[in-house]
C-alpha cells in the first residue's frame, strides 16, 4: 500500500532504496514529518517491518517521534484495521511489525544486539550522536536491506553524523539532501512569523535554527556578543604578519595519548593596542616535537618568536619527565611561564579575554578552528538548581583557556622600549 501523500522536490531522492539516507538543515524544513510518513509507508509496503527510532538520550517517549508518528497515524486515518495498534511504549504495524523508541546511551556493545534483526533505524536530532554510538549502531543495522535514516540540524564539522555524511566520501549506496524552510511548500505562516522575529532579535543564531548553518557562536557563550561584534566591525578576514615585530604564542598544555587533552596554541602580535591573532594550532596525543615542526614550518622560528605557557608549563610530563618550559628553550626558544591568577583563574581568564576582544583581528582561514571554540565556550549549568559550575571543560575549552592565557599577557604594561620601538616605527 503507497500512501497518497505529498512529498516536497527536496526530499524526493530520498524516495530511492539506499542503505544511508540522511536529510540535514534548519527549522521548518519537514525532515522529521518526511521520515515519519516514509516509516509508516515502508511499515505498510513490507509486513512484519521491525523499525527502531533512536536518539542519543532519551529519557522518557517525550524525547522521541513517538507523538509525530503517533500524529502522523491519525492524521493519515490509519489503525488497527490497517494493522497499527498504538502502545504506551511502542507502535505495532502490519504483520506483527513494530516501531520501537531507544535512546543509544543506554546501549553497551552488548545489548546493542538486540537491534540486529532490524531493518529501519531512524535517528533523530543525530548531531548528537556520539562517535561510540555511530560505531555500535552501523553494524548491528545489517539485515539484508536494511536502512539507516539521520535528520539533523547541523552543529559542528567534526560531528560524527557531518564526519560520515557530509565530511569527504559518503559510504557507498547514500543519499543526502538539504533541506530548509525555504524548501517546505508547506511553510505554516506561525513559523514564518517565528524566523521573521529569529532575524531580527537573534541575528547570530539565525542562520544555525533557520538555515542549518554549522554554529558559529553557542547560545550563552562567554564570547558570543564579542565574536559577533568582531564579524561585524569586519575584525575576522585576511590578515598579513608585520616582518618587523615578533610573534607570541600563546599555549594551552595537552598531553600524549588517545585520551590526552588537546595540545591548543594561538599565533599573535601585538602592534600598539591592537592585537593581531594571525594562526591557531591545535592537536590530541601528539609529542612535543610535532608542535615544533608546526611552528617552523609555519615560520614562528626560535630567532622571531617567544612562547608563553601556562603556569604548568614548568611542570614535568609523566611520560617524558621533561617540562614544556625546558623543552621548548632546548629547542632555541624564548620562553615565559605566566604564573596562575589565584582563586578563579578560569573566570579572570575569561573576563581578560572579554575586555581585549575589542582591539583584536582574527585571521578567518588560519583561525577558523579557534574561533569556532572561542564561539562554543560556556558555562556549566546545574539544572536542578539553575546555578553555573564555571566553564564546562570540553573540546573548545583548551583553545579558549590559551586565548584567555594571551589576554592575561596583554593586558600587562608594555615595557618602556617596546613603547619607544612602537613609537619610531609609527605604531603608537
Amino acid at each position: 500500500m503507497i500512501l497518497k501523500r505529498k512529498v516536497a522536490r527536496v526530499f524526493q531522492p530520498l524516495l530511492d532504496d539506499a542503505r544511508y539516507k540522511g536529510a540535514h538543515g534548519g527549522r521548518g524544513s519537514g525532515k522529521s514529518h518526511f521520515f515519519a510518513e516514509q516509516l509508516i509507508e515502508d511499515s505498510l509496503c513490507e509486513r512484519g517491518l521491525l523499525s527502531v527510532c533512536i536518539r542519543e538520550v532519551q529519557k522518557s517517549l517525550k524525547e522521541s517521534a513517538y507523538r509525530l508518528l503517533t500524529g502522523k497515524l491519525k492524521e493519515l486515518n490509519l489503525g488497527e484495521k490497517d494493522g497499527f495498534k498504538i502502545w504506551k511504549d511502542r507502535i505495532e504495524t502490519p504483520g506483527d511489525g513494530q516501531i520501537i523508541f531507544q535512546g543509544m546511551q543506554d546501549h553497551t556493545a552488548e545489548s546493542i544486539k538486540s537491534l540486529e534483526g532490524f531493518t529501519r533505524a531512524w535517528v533523530e536530532e543525530s548531531q548528537t550522536l556520539s562517535a561510540l554510538s555511530m560505531r555500535l549502531l552501523r553494524p548491528t543495522i545489517r539485515a539484508e536491506g536494511s536502512q539507516i535514516w539521520f535528520s539533523w540540524n547541523p552543529r559542528r564539522k567534526n560531528d560524527p553524523v557531518d564526519e560520515l555524511l557530509r565530511q569527504g566520501e559518503p559510504p557507498t549506496n547514500s543519499v543526502v539532501v538539504q533541506a530548509n524552510w525555504s524548501d517546505n511548500p508547506w511553510f505554516p505562516s506561525v513559523l514564518e512569523a517565528e524566523r521573521i522575529d529569529c532575524y531580527h532579535q537573534d541575528p547570530d543564531q539565525y542562520g544555525h535554527i533557520w538555515d542549518g548553518n554549522y554554529i558559529s557562536v553557542a547560545e550563552g557563550a562567554y564570547y558570543a556578543k564579542h565574536l559577533a561584534l568582531a564579524r561585524k566591525d569586519g575584525r575576522v578576514g585576511r590578515l598579513r604578519e608585520d616582518p618587523l615585530l615578533p610573534f607570541k604564542l600563546f599555549v594551552d598544555i595537552g598531553g600524549t595519548g588517545a585520551k590526552a587533552d588537546a595540545f591548543a596554541m594561538w599565533a599573535a602580535q601585538f602592534v600598539g593596542k591592537e592585537t593581531r591573532v594571525l594562526d591557531y594550532y591545535e592537536v590530541q596525543g601528539q609529542p612535543l616535537e610535532h608542535h615544533l615542526n608546526w611552528m617552523r614550518e609555519s615560520g614562528y622560528t626560535k630567532a622571531n618568536t617567544k612562547v608563553y605557557l601556562p603556569h604548568d608549563g614548568s611542570t614535568n610530563d609523566r611520560v617524558y619527565d621533561v617540562s614544556y618550559e625546558s623543552a621548548f628553550k632546548q629547542a632555541g626558544y624564548q620562553v615565559e611561564v605566566i604564573p596562575n591568577q589565584g582563586k578563579g583563574a578560569a573566570s579572570k581568564r575569561i573576563e581578560a579575554g572579554r575586555r581585549v576582544f575589542s582591539n583584536c583581528w582574527f585571521d578567518s582561514e588560519k583561525c577558523e578552528g579557534g574561533l569556532e571554540a572561542l564561539g562554543w565556550y560556556h558555562e556549566k549549568k546545574d539544572e536542578a538548581r539553575n546555578i553555573g559550575l564555571g566553564p564546562e571543560h570540553d573540546w573548545a575549552s583548551h583553545g579558549s583557556d590559551a586565548f584567555g592565557l594571551m589576554a592575561i599577557v596583554r593586558e600587562r604594561p608594555t615595557p618602556k622600549w617596546d613603547k619607544i620601538k612602537y613609537q619610531n616605527q609609527g605604531i603608537v
